[in-house]
């Protein structure tokens, strides 16, 4: 891999004063890296559905579509749920991004080396499967312009965007989310939606 970025960095970076943004975390590493930047509790970390985060974070940015969306995954878990780049190009949803952390290792099962490493670009499948932008991201001047389209508010942006973002791969020490599902969805709903409606 050419010189990369340091992950926690980039996530840091990225949450910094994030204001009510809606995160979703895939499992393993992306969940520990949106911890250490702060917990928060519009922040949902998944504890496993490998390759289920970004259909998480479409279901919750076409129920919410006034609310900017971020998934945090990793590359492994991009992998593996591929198809769900096809759903969300179909679908354009304006308020969802998808940041792939891309070390080309899969960090939670003993850092074998992922398809990533050999020329896979994910950048280019999004933007095959209709993303309305896909950028793969290398250097720090990069990530402040990624940072500004997550952010973008309202129907400014023309549809779904996905960047592969370049990290070290890197050991890093471990910062748990909490551990209980229950508690996390209700967490979740109730910074989202108000106790009165999510306990209903």
């Amino acid at each position: 891999m050419k010189k990369a970025l340091h992950r926690r960095d980039v996530v840091h970076h990225l949450l910094h004063q994030r204001g009510d943004l809606l995160v979703i975390a895939g499992l393993g590493a992306p969940a520990w890296d949106i911890t250490a930047a702060g917990d928060h509790p519009l922040s949902f970390p998944l504890w496993g559905a490998m390759g289920g985060a970004a259909m998480i974070g479409l279901g919750l940015a076409l129920t919410q579509p006034k609310r900017n969306v971020l998934v945090i995954t990793g590359d492994g878990e991009m992998l593996m749920g591929l198809g769900s780049l096809a759903v969300i190009g179909a679908h354009q949803p304006h308020n969802l991004s998808i940041v792939v952390l891309d070390n080309e290792h899969y960090g939670e099962t003993g850092m074998q080396q992922t398809v990533t490493g050999h020329g896979v670009d994910l950048a280019e499948i999004a933007k095959s499967a209709g993303f309305a932008q896909s950028v793969m991201v290398r250097k720090k001047p990069e990530l402040e312009n990624l940072r500004y389209e997550i952010y973008k508010k309202g129907k400014v942006r023309l549809g779904p965007l996905l960047a592969q973002v370049k990290v070290d791969s890197e050991k890093l020490p471990i910062v748990l989310p909490p551990r209980e599902g229950a508690y996390l969805k209700n967490r979740f709903r109730i910074a989202l939606l108000g106790a009165e409606i999510a306990l209903a």
